[in-house]
């Protein structure tokens, strides 16, 4: 029976504690609630950090259940791992056959720790292992349908969690006809500063606000390049692992350290309740750093639930450099990069000095299950030997809209998504508001669609039929705008934000011709600007395009689902009016093309050319592995890899793509389509369709940009108007250095040109069953890369260069833009008649193959 206690003397303890201070010196903390409970224990338990834990019967008045079973053991097996040394805490456990609860007084509202330890002890009468239970807090589902089988590991449960009330309740509810049971019980005082209330979202980017209403669950901690830390030496009783396990290719990182006496705190951000000295005084860099061209990044990857969104906060501290300013790298979260030629010396003032950034990570970014951290140089620096550190790493996954850390299960509910307040049950009344007004829409729009002309664009204006909308929800990472919701999430997947016509309209000044910044097959491309001043590519269907809907409906498709680094990102759409409007993030420098030939822009050196290569393989290697079935580009050119504005290399416009063969098929059976010059043969004469022939037309790409003239060029002579059958036939001859761009004389290493043409004739096998997959094209490039900087500069001879082979200029684009003029157009099948539509041109370049 729970004890109760005279009003007079809780109005005392609330004096005695509202007394006490966190006012302490700096890197010190005294938690205002300090609840540590030893459950099962007869006694008090002393751990070795140096704090208490009450015994049960000590806690007896916390808790509310309507038995007493405890369990005991004098020791653990002794193959038992350990994350902490507190293992007297594991050694007792309290066992809940219906639902019960511990509550605590809360004296100062704010970041709480909740730390839960559990071990299946022996039992007579209770198998632990088999036990199944929830624990749920006031507001959030701390762990749902929970089970500890493995006895050969202890399981610890991190949370912080944000109070308001001045009371907090942890509820234990067993499964029907199972029980729960908890070894030990942390809740504690969390400083208020050290969860700030934004981060940089890392996709979409922006700023994220609001990280005080969520509760957090501690998934990784770990110490880089450094042993573990345990509670004992940190202030907030933290324990951080180290990072062998997580580390990915561990011979290219070097670890480092220095005295912890070295760390001095800046007087502003990072203090030792950030993260201890032990943290900051350790740290791994590259094992090759000082080497000019090292170009390969330190990796972390984590297994996480693919269904939250994630804070991952990196520490850094500059225990590497001898002076300031020569430590230069970039961050990348996922393959997207979080922060460019991250600069330390700048932030901090001072070698040494403890920093660390916040990321948010959307769970739309989260495609295999893991989280993958990086630091690698960046090429922004050219003087400043590359070099990239890190120095600790915190993953804490953010409650759902439900607030659950579990499952979309609420805390007043273990069955479904239940609202948990006023608003939220108002929400769910909008939401189905929508949906029904959504389902109204939809059947207008069938009977729109059967009364459609027969023909022409106007049987395509509106794609939003096949659209699945469940409008219930505004994705919390979603871009904010003038609408009641901008963001529309589809069974799990976001398409993006839905602008509205008067937004792009306004982003464009009414679709200005002076802001096209490109024409292709399915439209313009505008330069626009959003409320924010962010810059967008703006891409708008042509009423006359024989692009329409398909293409349309693939690009928002396949984009909604794809995110990597080396693929545009589609921001949002548009569908009003009769408009099919896409909008992509914007690639400053353009499409690979206008930087090789065709333009008055500066032509790209040999280097920086092999490494955008090997950023489309990247993409492309991405699309083919990155799903069950993959994904074939299907229209693979220079115009559509694009460069930001580090030069990093991104493929674009998959309004063409196709879903890959299943298990069981060998090839997709689809209608030709692709553009001259760059089309598979063996794809064109069987309308079989397959990842090699993404692989070929990627090799006409690799000599387009060692060559820099287009894929085909009528005005040349015969023999010369098919470029990838003209480079290798000069190669064969011995003859390719005629060939090359005029540009790169001088500056190719031999080993590395010769490693570069043969990837690319691989790529160009006349079958695709003898062409390489993209990953080996990827492991190819990488290699040249390898040779090209290891190797001193070597001339090639270039001369007699016959000034036909400069082509004709040609405009920039943005994604999905495609030409129609005489070098590059679309090839499109009809699946009926199986005629060509298309120049003879094409036909004849074929011949003989």
């Amino acid at each position: 029976m729970r004890g109760r206690k005279h009003p007079f003397v809780t109005f005392f303890l609330v004096l005695v504690f509202a007394n006490v201070t966190t006012s302490t010196p700096k890197g010190k903390f005294t938690p205002v609630d300090n609840y540590l409970i030893n459950c099962g224990s007869p006694d008090i338990t002393l751990v070795d950090d140096g704090r208490t834990f009450k015994s049960d019967p000590q806690s007896a008045s916390y808790l509310s259940t309507d038995q007493t079973i405890l369990a005991s053991v004098k020791s653990l097996q002794e193959n038992v791992t350990f994350f902490s040394s507190a293992t007297l805490l594991y050694h007792t456990a309290r066992i809940f056959e219906s639902e019960s609860m511990y509550r605590f007084l809360v004296f100062q509202p704010g970041r709480h720790w909740v730390r839960l330890y559990f071990y299946p002890l022996s039992h007579p009468d209770y198998n632990l292992t088999s036990a199944m239970f929830t624990v749920t807090s006031d507001s959030t589902v701390l762990l749902h349908d929970f089970s500890v089988k493995d006895t050969s590991k202890v399981v610890f449960k991190e949370y912080l969690i944000n109070i308001t009330s001045s009371q907090f309740t942890l509820k234990f509810s067993p499964l029907k006809k199972s029980f729960a049971f908890i070894n030990a019980i942390e809740f504690v005082s969390a400083p208020d500063d050290l969860i700030p209330d934004s981060a940089a979202a890392v996709s979409p980017v922006g700023d994220f606000n609001g990280l005080s209403q969520f509760a957090f669950e501690v998934s990784y901690r770990l110490n880089i390049g450094g042993p573990i830390v345990t509670p004992k030496n940190d202030t907030l009783w933290r324990t951080w692992l180290p990072d062998d396990q997580y580390m990915a290719f561990p011979e290219g990182a070097q670890n480092v350290s220095v005295p912890l006496k070295t760390i001095v705190y800046p007087d502003g951000g990072a203090t030792p309740l950030i993260a201890p000295r032990s943290v900051y005084a350790t740290a791994d860099r590259m094992a090759d750093a000082g080497v000019p061209n090292s170009n390969f990044k330190l990796t972390w990857e984590m297994d996480v639930d693919p269904n939250f969104s994630y804070l991952i906060r990196m520490h850094f501290c500059d225990i590497v450099s001898k002076g300031l300013n020569e430590l230069y790298f970039n961050v990348y979260v996922n393959e997207m990069v979080g922060v460019s030629s991250l600069d330390l010396s700048t932030l901090t003032s001072d070698l040494a000095t403890p920093y660390y950034k916040d990321f948010v990570l959307n769970a739309t970014a989260i495609s295999n299950g893991s989280i993958i951290v990086q630091v690698g140089p960046t090429s922004n620096v050219q003087s400043i030997l590359p070099n990239a550190i890190l120095n600790g790493l915190e993953v804490m996954k953010i409650s759902n809209i439900a607030g659950s850390l579990d499952g979309l299960f609420s805390s007043g509910t273990h069955a479904g998504l239940v609202p948990r307040s006023r608003g939220m049950r108002i929400a769910a009344a909008f939401g189905l508001i929508l949906m029904v007004t959504t389902l109204i829409l939809l059947v207008m729009g069938i009977v729109r669609w059967r009364r459609r002309p027969s023909k022409g664009w106007q049987k395509q204006k509106t794609f939003s039929s096949w659209l699945p909308l469940n409008a219930s929800y505004c994705s919390f990472m979603s871009s904010k705008s003038n609408t009641s919701c901008s963001t529309i999430i589809s069974a799990g997947l976001n398409f993006g934000r839905v602008f509205t016509f008067n937004e792009i309209k306004n982003a464009t000044k009414s679709f200005d011709e002076k802001a096209v910044i490109g024409v292709g097959g399915f439209g313009k491309v505008y330069l626009g600007e959003s409320e924010d001043g962010t810059k967008l590519a703006i891409k708008r269907g042509n009423t006359s395009s024989s692009q329409g809907i398909n293409e349309f409906q693939t690009e928002i498709e396949l984009l909604s689902k794809l995110r990597h680094r080396h693929l545009v990102s589609l921001i949002g759409y548009c569908d009003e009016q009769s408009e099919m409007i896409l909008v992509y993030e914007y690639m400053s420098n353009g499409p690979l093309r206008d930087h090789i030939y065709g333009s008055n822009l500066p032509t790209l050196t040999w280097k920086q050319r092999l490494e955008i290569c090997i950023g489309a393989a990247r993409g492309l290697h991405y699309l083919h592995t990155g799903s069950t079935q993959g994904i074939i580009h299907r229209d693979i050119k220079t115009t559509n890899i694009l460069l930001d504005e580090d030069f990093v290399a991104k493929m674009a416009d998959f309004g063409l793509s196709k879903t890959g063969p299943s298990l069981e098929q060998t090839h997709v059976s689809t209608a030709v389509k692709g553009s001259f010059g760059y089309l598979d043969p063996e794809y064109f004469r069987r309308q079989q369709l397959t990842e090699k022939s993404d692989v070929y037309s990627f090799g006409v790409v690799l000599f387009e940009v060692l060559c820099a003239r287009p894929a085909l060029d009528p005005a040349l002579p015969r023999e010369q108007v098919n470029m990838a059958e003209w480079a290798m036939q000069q190669h064969r001859k011995g003859c390719l250095e005629k060939i090359i761009d005029p540009h790169l004389a001088g500056t190719i290493s031999p080993e590395a040109l010769r490693k570069y043409v043969e990837a690319a004739e691989k790529c160009l096998a006349e079958y695709g069953v003898d062409r390489p997959t993209m990953g080996d094209v990827l492991w190819n490039l990488e290699y040249a890369l390898q040779l090209e900087s290891a190797s001193p500069q070597s001339g090639l001879n270039v001369e007699n260069v016959s000034e036909n082979e400069n082509s004709k200029p040609s405009s920039s684009e943005q994604p999905g833009t495609t030409k129609g003029n005489k070098e590059e157009q679309l090839i499109d099948i009809n699946d009926d008649s199986g005629v060509v539509v298309g120049s003879p041109l094409f036909l004849e370049a074929f011949q003989g193959r």
